[in-house]
């Protein structure tokens, strides 16, 4: 294989330059290098739990490591545009179709530093198939998966005392409510309280577990 030459892992790596949630006063900054490794972790265990479904014969699954990859480079496009607070990506359908645009551009900039012979592997990382239903069904995972760490850090924020996240914890849980998603449904049922509870807590708890076996 040729050198590979072109700048898109250095500037993959700078995603932990882009800070989220940039309206909010938070308790502990968030980038979105970290939000993509907790994202991949979510969307892998959503997609794992879609496997375990009693129904799973009639269901479409997708490859936990293939969603856990999505994940990781789903928002890959932030590098070059920044993240966009929601109230201002949604204020209205222009500035949501200029977003949009803008993000599409971005991919296709960093697909363009990639060597020929890697495109076709980033590609579909970095740009959804919207003509695979399985695809579709793996993107939908993740787009839970993102929810879903929206959710988790606003459960710590509150935790922390910080109470600037207390709406947006009701509208993220009233979205994720919206996909109807067993999967979704059964992550936060076992473990969503985890996310509120000290390290003293979850300690306690794995020991408690180990006792009773």
């Amino acid at each position: 294989m040729a050198e590979m030459t072109g700048g898109f892992y250095a500037m993959i790596s700078r995603m932990h330059l882009i800070q989220r949630w940039s309206l909010m006063r938070n308790s502990r900054p968030e980038n979105v290098q970290e939000h993509s490794l907790q994202v991949a972790v979510l969307a892998h265990a959503l997609a794992l739990l879609r496997r375990r479904r009693a129904d799973a014969e009639t269901i479409e699954l997708p490859d936990p490591e293939h969603v856990m990859a999505l994940a990781i480079f789903h928002d890959a496009s932030e590098i070059l545009t920044g993240d966009m607070p929601t109230p201002i990506k949604y204020l209205n359908r222009d500035l949501s179709q200029a977003y949009r645009v803008a993000e599409s551009r971005a991919i296709e900039h960093l697909l363009a530093m990639l060597p020929p012979e890697l495109r076709p592997d980033y590609e579909p990382l970095l740009r959804p198939a919207s003509d695979d239903p399985l695809e579709t069904v793996a993107w939908t995972l993740v787009k839970a998966a993102d929810r879903l760490a929206a959710l988790i850090k606003c459960i710590e924020e509150e935790a922390a005392g910080n109470r600037e996240f207390c709406r947006a914890r009701a509208q993220i849980e009233a979205r994720l409510e919206a996909m109807e998603l067993p999967e979704v449904n059964m992550f936060r049922e076992r473990f969503e309280a985890d996310f509120a509870r000290s390290l003293d807590e979850l300690q306690t708890l794995s020991e408690g577990e180990a006792g009773a076996d």
